[in-house]
């Protein structure tokens, strides 16, 4: 690393001069020796480029790619144009960090702008943060950020993302706040349960739409009971799915979070992922993480600037309702790229066509023989079925490329299909079936 240290040989014995020392090591002086390496570390010599890359090709090599991907749970395969590949690669965006310093970084804060305003058109809602972490993350922040003196207590519903659930279940216990379960019914938020759990002491219920299991819950009847209890509403959103259903805003929400990483990032191990977060205006000042404004310098010309930058969790520490500060600026500029490349009939186009392709599936696996859905409701492009021999199955599937569903125990799979499922794939996987079951 030392040809990439901005300063010369000369510079750094001058700068130690003015120090008072001799070498490095006087910098360490008031630290005790016995703590001190005093030998070389134990690493293998450097390599050349190219034998790095004959070493990264080797472990890439390991990697095992599947031509048809019918696994979902949370990280889906969607069709990604090339364009929305190409931009966030750009260096300009690639290696741009924090924009602090608002003059020279108006393309960051544009493109953040711009994300912003699509999340807004997307959901409905008046507001957006510039992102946070993941789905999971953004959820978590969502339930703090209903939070109050009076009202402690928040209510997810068992049909939730359990990673999601996992997630907020670790905020709540940090915080010492109460986390309770709604219970599920056929597949769905029991509705009766609820209304039982409500109380004065209930901040928020969140809603996962669609839920785990791929089905559409009645979010605009649920919130409609929770608000009458005076709790706030918050629902989980896959972006996909707000392409052909309500938005959030129509279904009574007061704040709609989700995993953006439908929005053209790639499948790879688990991220990096994009959480999204939007409120209505009434919320807006309790939004964690950053908010880029639009506004007009003194010349009259449109510039960008970090608006509600001063906020609780840089001052209040921990007794913030929220520390992130940072954002996902490149995944949330890919969101926006994917966005603006497939417009609103081109993302409508993609749900539907995840949509069709389920439920085409789910009915070819349904007509062969002890093959059955465990849940018989409105689902989007995930779905569980009871499949005996669902091991063999699986393992049949990959040895001819194609991932299948999630298995969830007790002979039972969750399948999804997005719009890349050709149907060739789809009738190759009912064909595979059937020679399993007769095997």
């Amino acid at each position: 690393m030392g040809s990439y240290i901005p300063s010369t040989p000369s510079q750094r014995r001058e700068m130690l001069e003015k120090l008072g020392m001799s070498s490095y090591s006087d910098l360490y002086r008031d630290v005790p020796s016995s703590v001190l390496l005093n030998r070389p570390l134990n690493l293998p010599q450097g390599r050349s480029e190219l034998e790095v890359q004959r070493q990264m090709q080797q472990l890439a090599q390991k990697n095992r790619v599947f031509q048809t991907v019918l696994r979902g749970a949370g990280a889906y395969d969607h069709y990604i144009p090339a364009i929305v590949k190409t931009i966030p690669q750009k260096e300009e965006f690639l290696t741009a960090y924090t924009p602090y310093q608002a003059e020279m970084s108006q393309g960051i804060l544009q493109s953040i702008f711009e994300y912003q305003t699509m999340i807004c058109s997307l959901t409905g809602m008046d507001v957006s943060n510039a992102s946070v972490y993941d789905g999971a993350s953004a959820a978590a922040e969502a339930l703090a950020m209903c939070r109050d003196r009076k009202r402690t207590v928040s209510l997810v519903s068992a049909t939730t993302h359990p990673d999601v659930l996992k997630t907020m279940q670790t905020y709540c216990f940090a915080s010492n706040h109460e986390l309770i379960l709604v219970p599920e019914k056929d597949g769905k938020t029991d509705i009766e349960a609820l209304n039982k759990l409500l109380s004065d002491s209930v901040s928020a219920l969140y809603i996962q739409q669609p839920n785990f299991y791929g089905i559409f819950e009645d979010c605009s009847e649920l919130f409609e009971i929770a608000h009458a209890n005076g709790t706030l509403c918050i629902m989980g959103c896959n972006p996909i799915a707000l392409a052909i259903m309500k938005t959030p805003a129509e279904c009574g929400a007061d704040i709609a979070t989700g995993e953006g990483q439908p929005l053209g990032m790639p499948l790879s191990y688990g991220g990096p992922y994009l959480g999204f977060m939007a409120a209505t205006s009434k919320h807006m000042r309790k939004l964690p993480g950053r908010i880029v404004g639009k506004t007009l310098d003194n010349q009259g010309n449109t510039a960008y600037v970090l608006t509600l930058q001063a906020r609780e969790q840089h001052i209040r520490r921990e007794k913030a309702s929220s520390n992130i500060c940072s954002n996902q600026a490149l995944c949330a500029l890919t969101a926006a790229v994917y966005m603006s490349t497939m417009g609103e009939a081109g993302m409508r186009e993609a749900a539907l066509q995840s949509m069709s392709k389920a439920h085409y599936l789910k009915e070819k696996l349904c007509a062969l023989p002890n093959v059955k859905p465990v849940f018989d409701a409105p689902f989007f492009h995930e779905f569980l079925l009871e499949m005996p021999k669902s091991r063999e199955l699986l393992s049949r599937l990959e040895n001819e490329g194609i991932l299948g569903g999630l298995p969830t125990g007790c002979d039972k799979i969750l399948w999804c299909a997005t719009e890349k499922a050709s149907r060739e794939a789809l009738d190759r996987v009912v064909e595979i079936y059937k020679e399993v079951l007769t095997a």
